[in-house]
């Protein structure tokens, strides 16, 4: 251990890893007090010993657990995003490095910090990873499938729901057209998709029986576009919507907010950001290109018809995703029920 006096710690930088983390230590004028490299199982022992501090963790895969036994001791723990702490790395890349960078960023008045989830919020969240990895096993399983099929000449149309017709293809043809070898090595493929099938199933079958458990969930399944999918996921995700200052604060945080090139007084607006969680966004969308393909023929007149009178479908689709994440953020933070707009027409209609 390497200290530069014995004045108390104030702020504590905490560089996590799997077996070994690096701390960075200074007091109240910034003077750095210890630099120290500490084992898996010496942290905690660590951090009981030290005065109630300020500690700033990376906000990565393993942070919320390490944040939530660190606040336990009566410490005060804030999660940084790794992007945030990149611009007070001095040089080169090294943990002690981090770690004197997590120190600082952590300290800056205008930092912004991820909030520390609960273990019920990960296991949620753990619900749809899985999910997300199976459903990506199972794309990869059917086209390689239809692909190994097409070598031989067998040809179906595509989308999931074809599955069973590249199934039957491959038990029904003739032998003659399929070696048996091949035969063979697609049969073994035809089984795993079922067993993904089964397994995905499985899990969504969780989803919904926790999304049925959750009010705020259950709320904001009545959005359009949102289902209990989304609901579930964007209610594990988010937590409390206190956390983002304004809706518009919480799109932003999906990346669904225009990227900004600005300069010398000249606003300049790209694309979308695509910064924050990519899984949310995706839904959103998916969830806002199902509205648009419900609604097109109807409600003359509305937001979204005369946007998709101006637009590409997939542009209005992000204009979508990024009002649906704004009334997100007002059911959330006031608690309360789906409002649904009314339409010109159907106001003058009620008139």
């Amino acid at each position: 251990m390497k200290t530069t006096g014995k004045a108390v710690p104030v702020t504590i930088g905490l560089d996590i890893a799997k077996n070994f983390f690096q701390v960075h230590a200074v007091d109240a004028a910034g003077q750095v007090v210890l630099r120290r490299k500490l084992g898996r199982g010496e942290v905690l022992r660590f951090f009981e010993a030290q005065p109630k501090t300020l500690v700033g963790i990376e906000a990565c895969g393993t942070g919320h657990h390490w944040a939530r036994e660190i606040a336990a001791l009566g410490h005060e723990v804030k999660l940084l995003p790794p992007t945030y702490v990149k611009a007070y790395v001095k040089r080169g890349k090294t943990d002690a490095a981090d770690a004197e960078a997590i120190c600082e960023a952590v300290t800056r008045p205008n930092m912004h910090f991820v909030p520390i989830k609960t273990p019920e919020q990960q296991a949620a969240l753990m619900m749809h990873r899985a999910r997300e990895l199976l459903v990506g096993q199972r794309t990869a399983l059917v086209n390689a499938l239809r692909g190994h099929l097409a070598e031989l000449g067998i040809v179906t149309a595509k989308g999931i729901h074809r599955v069973s017709d590249l199934v039957a293809e491959l038990v029904g043809m003739e032998d003659t057209k399929i070696p048996p070898l091949a035969r063979a090595s697609l049969r073994c493929l035809a089984a795993q998709i079922e067993a993904v099938e089964a397994q995905i199933e499985e899990l969504e079958a969780l989803i919904i029986e926790w999304h049925k458990g959750n009010a705020a969930s259950q709320r904001l399944a009545r959005i359009p576009g949102v289902g209990p999918i989304t609901a579930s996921a964007v209610v594990a995700a988010i937590g409390d919507a206190s956390n983002f200052t304004s809706a518009r604060h919480l799109s932003s945080a999906l990346g669904l907010t225009p990227r900004q090139n600005s300069s010398g007084g000249k606003a300049r607006q790209g694309g979308i950001s695509k910064a924050g969680d990519t899984y949310l966004r995706r839904l959103l969308f998916i969830g806002a290109i199902a509205v648009i393909r419900s609604k097109r023929p109807q409600e003359a007149g509305s937001w979204l018809a005369r946007l998709l009178e101006r637009r590409p479908a997939k542009v209005v689709a992000i204009a979508i995703a990024n009002k649906t994440a704004r009334v997100i953020w007002a059911m959330l933070r006031r608690g309360e029920a789906y409002r649904a707009p009314t339409t010109p027409i159907a106001a003058a209609a009620a008139a």
